[in-house]
């Protein structure tokens, strides 16, 4: 699994580049996880979440704090969140999440960028089950028997702990998310490289030559959609 959370990491590091972008689709994952319930994270799960994912990714906290008011006030813009399923070169299986005020124009464009990258869209469930939910926490550590000795006195199971350079690895489910890193924040772990709920194939699958370049644009072209918030991918691009 060590070299799945490498490429989440290396994933991260490049979209910092655009930072604009980043915030941008944050900023809308927020605003409507805040519309959905409680616009206080600490009485709405699933804002806390989203807020701790950004903080990984170091969104600014004006940039929260304008999602969470606008999500206050009186617009009534609904978002949906759809997930779409498809195939690229030579094997390899690609899922995408979206936030959209629009599916029609969502659908459509997920569609194009299969399509027009070697790859197609298939219908759901299509190659989701070759994949599995998955909590992940990285952050700075030395230990991992002793970490996981101090979460089985919290009488929580996790899948593994890896020690991977200076990091460790916590792969959990994904329903004990909250509970995983309330408990690494109470062993005074503050800052995460990785706090993700992600979907990890349990396969990956190599590409060379002309079918990497194909999926390499067909995931640049994805991810450049205003309405993708996260694609995941069984493809190994280390």
């Amino acid at each position: 699994m060590g070299r799945k959370w490498a490429n989440i990491v290396a994933k991260k590091t490049a979209k910092d580049a655009n930072n604009s972008r980043i915030y941008a689709k944050f900023g809308i994952e927020i605003y409507a996880a805040a519309k959905s319930g409680d616009p206080d994270p600490h009485a709405n799960q699933k804002l806390r979440f989203v807020i701790e994912r950004a903080k990984t990714y170091n969104v600014p906290k004006h940039i929260i704090d304008r999602a969470i008011e606008k999500a206050k006030g009186s617009g009534d813009e609904q978002y949906s969140e759809l997930r779409y399923e498809g195939f690229g070169p030579n094997g390899s299986m690609v899922i995408v999440d979206t936030l959209t005020n629009n599916v029609n124009r969502t659908a459509a464009d997920v569609r194009a960028a299969f399509g027009k990258n070697g790859g197609n869209m298939g219908v759901s469930g299509a190659v989701s089950y070759m994949f599995d939910n998955t909590a992940i926490f990285g952050f700075k550590g030395e230990d991992s028997d002793e970490l996981l000795e101090y979460l089985m006195d919290k009488e929580i199971d996790v899948r593994d702990i890896l020690e991977e350079e200076d990091q460790l690895i916590v792969y959990g489910e994904p329903e004990d998310f909250h509970a995983i890193q309330e408990a690494l924040k109470e062993k005074g772990i503050e800052e995460f490289s990785v706090a993700e709920i992600q979907m990890l194939a349990q396969n990956e699958v190599t590409l060379e030559g002309d079918d990497l370049l194909k999926f390499e644009k067909m995931i640049d072209v994805l991810d450049d959609l205003e309405d993708v918030q996260q694609i995941f991918h069984n493809v190994d691009l280390d």
